[in-house]
């Protein structure tokens, strides 16, 4: 009993001095609350589709062997057929710090992701596609465009994706060509909803409004219904934004180096000539878009014209774009095309002196001058006057969510990138 009772006292005063070195913590001592940093247990690499990858060939570039590809490729056919890989999407690669395989994981498409696990040591592998829905935020932001910049740079610079700033371009694309039109001083502001799946930048949702300000004009575009219940964007009178031509067939920042004339010192010849269109300086490969809906009345090679896609349009219009490096997947004569479809890839082909866009509008059989005419061309059709309170409505209530959120975002320090 006495060396029980020896025993209760030595560790109730282990007790006590223990107590007495750690006190409980008071309001905003932080010592008992930092996380704990546990070792790294596996490398991830993260990549992006290439446009000329098979599945199969993107494992064996993660230098994986071959008789691990073969089985992780096995364990896919169940669930997701490799010929629908596709270029751009993002996967990733994980490891143990050894080397072993872990996880492949790919994005399908907004919702699902490929996962493919090892398991039983790492010498078989589980594969499932997994439903991860998005959430969606709204926010807004404005950007100026600087002295030697672009809409691109200014909302990379704030943590955005170029994706953005290429919905935007569509959207006012039959206003401004982006290319060409805007300005140091012009300032866009945009209401948006931002895509966020298990906390992390997921891509976007919709563009609810926005506002450009460009050489002195003032450009708005609103996300409204139409008739025929169909999402579509207009101006604040409520016109359609939609033109029956694009300002312009390529993405940004491509420069506009020569533009149309009847008199022009040919750059290879070196005599006068004609030039019949305007030319867009871009690297190869650069996306060429159908600027109107029309039929392919001429696909291949032109001569000095090199590689050529020519589409006539509603209204006695033809539009060609010339020096491709690549046609796109069934473009041929006779194919009908919508308003943005891909058509073709920037290239060099025929008589140049380096990659560039030759883009040519023709009005009934006679070449005319692709920026003069834009100017020309009717604005967009206005909205049905039964909806025309609806949409007033609608209007003013994303104009002034955007306006609140602009104002409590001025308030707070500039957020870390996160559309990256």
């Amino acid at each position: 009993m006495a060396r029980l009772l020896i025993g209760v006292v030595l560790i109730a005063s282990l007790a006590s001095a223990g107590c007495a070195e750690r006190p409980p913590a008071r309001s905003g001592d932080q010592r008992d609350s930092r996380d704990i940093v546990l070792a790294m247990d596996g490398q991830s690499i993260d990549g992006k589709v290439a446009p000329d990858s098979t599945l199969e060939l993107l494992l064996r570039r993660q230098n994986l062997p071959a008789e691990a590809v073969g089985a992780i490729l096995a364990s896919i056919v169940g669930v997701f057929d490799p010929r629908d890989l596709r270029a751009n999407q993002a996967y990733r690669v994980t490891r143990t710090l050894d080397g072993i395989f872990r996880e492949f994981r790919y994005q399908i498409d907004a919702d699902r992701t490929l996962f493919v696990n090892a398991v039983l040591g790492g010498d078989t592998f589980k594969a499932q596609v997994i439903t991860q829905p998005r959430e969606f935020v709204v926010e807004a932001i404005a950007v100026e465009i600087g002295r030697g910049g672009s809409l691109v740079g200014g909302l990379e610079a704030r943590g955005e994706n170029v994706t953005l700033a290429l919905d935007l371009a569509t959207i006012f694309g039959g206003e401004v060509d982006f290319n060409s039109d805007l300005q140091p001083g012009d300032r866009m502001e945009v209401l948006f909803e931002r895509a966020v799946r298990n906390g992390e930048f997921a891509g976007y949702g919709r563009i609810k409004a926005a506002t450009l300000e460009n050489e002195g004009r003032r450009l708005q575009a609103i996300l409204f219904e139409d008739s025929d219940g169909r999402a579509a964007y207009f101006d604040e009178n409520g016109r359609s934004l939609k033109r029956q031509f694009l300002k312009s067939p390529l993405p940004f920042d491509p420069q506009v180096t020569s533009r149309f004339a009847m008199r022009r010192v040919h750059p290879v010849h070196g005599d006068v000539r004609a030039h019949l269109g305007v030319d867009y300086h871009a690297p190869v490969g650069t996306a060429v878009k159908a600027v109107a809906s029309g039929v392919v009345d001429f696909a291949g090679m032109s001569g000095a014209a090199g590689r050529m896609v020519r589409i006539r349009h509603a209204g006695g219009y033809q539009t060609a774009y010339l020096h491709l490096s690549a046609f796109a997947p069934g473009i041929h004569v006779g194919a009908r095309v919508t308003q943005n479809d891909l058509i073709g890839k920037v290239g060099s082909s025929g008589t140049t002196t380096g990659p560039h866009l030759d883009y040519r509008i023709i009005r009934n059989g006679t070449y005319v001058d692709p920026q003069a005419e834009l100017k020309r061309m009717p604005k967009g059709e206005p909205i049905a006057s039964s909806r025309r309170a609806d949409f007033d409505r609608v209007r003013d209530e994303q104009l002034g969510q955007m306006t609140t959120l602009l104002a409590a975002a001025a308030t707070k320090a500039p957020a870390a990138p996160s559309g990256k």
